[in-house]
């Protein structure tokens, strides 16, 4: 018994400085960098057209009739063509709703996560751009 209680210490201690490098590299990757704009699609599902948007942060353009603005776009230090992800608010003019359709981040690779709900139109982000 004490020879596997000695193995078990053994493995922890041996483990740890592994468990520091995993550590050190998570943090590395969650450094993210805010870009100046970002390429979005969106998608008709009606006409099946889809439109790419080149947004800069701030800015406002047309979906059909929704009106879709680009918040912030980040995407990881370390790896520029990686990962990005998109602050996006999304509104219907013609709506009497005073709430956004959508207000939230949106990721490139996973857009379903967040996602719009919308009958006629889907919108995801595509890059960062510089």
């Amino acid at each position: 018994m004490r020879a596997g209680f000695a193995a078990l210490v053994a493995a922890v201690f041996l483990a740890m400085p592994v468990a520091a490098q995993r550590m050190e590299s998570e943090s590395e990757r969650s450094e993210a960098a805010s870009a100046p704009g970002a390429v979005l699609r969106g998608l008709d599902k009606l006409s099946g057209v889809a439109q790419d948007l080149n947004l800069s942060v701030g800015e406002t353009q047309p979906l059909g009739r929704l009106q879709v603005t680009l918040g912030d776009c980040r995407y990881p230090v370390n790896n520029p063509a990686g990962d990005a992800f998109a602050y996006l608010v999304v509104r219907d003019p013609q709506s009497e709703a005073t709430e956004p359709l959508f207000q939230g981040w949106m990721i490139a690779s996973a857009p379903a996560l967040n996602a719009l709900e919308h009958p006629r139109y889907d919108l995801w982000v595509i890059r960062c751009t510089s």
